[in-house]
C-alpha cells in the first residue's frame, strides 16, 4: 500500500491519480490518500505532499493528531519516504518562510527564497531541465536536459552537496531532487512533469531502500 499524506492544502486528485494509474501499470499495489496515521504506520511506501507556504504546511502537519509520529516510525522502519514540492522542502532542518519554522529535519539543509538572476523571476514556474548529480534508484532512466515543470518560490539549500541528487537553473543551481537513506523529494511536481515525472514515480514505488 502506498499512501499519500493529505495535509488539507491543495488538490491531491492529479497526484493520487498518477501514483495510481503507475501502480496498476507496474503491480506495485493500491494507493490511497489518507489522513490517517495507522494507515501511515501501516503503510508500504508514503508519499507527502505539500502546496503553498512552508509555515502553513508544517502546521497542517502538526494538526494532524499523531501523524508526525506516524511518519518517524515509517522513517525509522525504512519505508520509502518522498516529499512532493513544499513536501521535500519540509524534509528539512528549518524554513525560512514567514520566519523561522523547524521542519521534520531528516535531510539536512534549510529552505530560503530563490534569488534569480538578471531577466529571471521568482516564482520559478514552468519547465526546466534537470541536471542528475549523483546517481540514486529514484533517477534511474533519468538523463540531463530531461524537463520536469516547477512552481515554487522557495528553494532547500542542503548542507550536504551530496544529498543533492538532481538540479535544475534558474539564475543560479535549485535543487530539484534531494535524497537520503530511505526519505527523498522532488521540487518539480512528478505528476505534473509527463514522461520523467511518471518515470520517476514507477522508480519510487519501486524503490527498496
Amino acid at each position: 500500500m502506498t499512501v499519500l499524506v493529505d495535509l488539507g492544502i491543495g488538490n491531491l486528485h492529479s497526484a493520487r491519480k498518477a501514483f495510481a494509474r503507475v501502480a496498476e501499470e507496474t503491480g506495485a499495489g493500491p494507493v490511497a490518500v489518507t489522513t490517517d496515521p495507522e494507515a501511515v504506520r501501516r503503510a508500504d511506501r508514503v508519499v507527502l505532499p505539500g502546496d503553498g507556504a512552508f509555515r502553513a504546511c508544517m502546521g497542517a502537519l502538526d494538526a494532524l493528531p499523531e501523524m508526525r509520529e506516524a511518519l518517524e516510525e515509517a522513517r525509522g522502519r525504512g519505508a520509502p519516504i518522498l516529499g512532493i514540492c513544499v513536501g521535500m522542502q519540509m524534509l528539512a532542518r528549518v524554513g525560512h518562510e514567514h520566519g523561522a519554522t523547524p521542519g521534520l529535519g531528516w535531510i539536512g539543509g534549510e529552505v530560503v527564497r530563490i534569488e534569480p538572476g538578471p531577466g529571471l523571476k521568482v516564482p520559478h514556474m514552468g519547465w526546466n531541465d534537470l541536471r542528475v548529480r549523483r546517481a540514486h534508484p529514484l533517477l534511474e532512466g533519468v538523463r540531463d536536459g530531461d524537463h520536469a515543470y516547477f512552481v515554487h518560490s522557495w528553494r532547500f539549500a542542503a548542507d550536504d552537496a551530496g544529498d543533492v541528487l538532481a538540479e535544475a537553473d534558474h539564475g543560479g543551481p535549485v535543487a530539484a531532487v534531494v535524497g537520503r537513506d530511505s526519505v527523498a523529494g522532488t521540487q518539480f511536481h512528478p505528476e505534473k512533469s509527463q514522461a520523467t515525472g511518471l518515470r520517476i514515480v514507477a522508480n519510487f514505488l519501486a524503490w527498496r531502500p
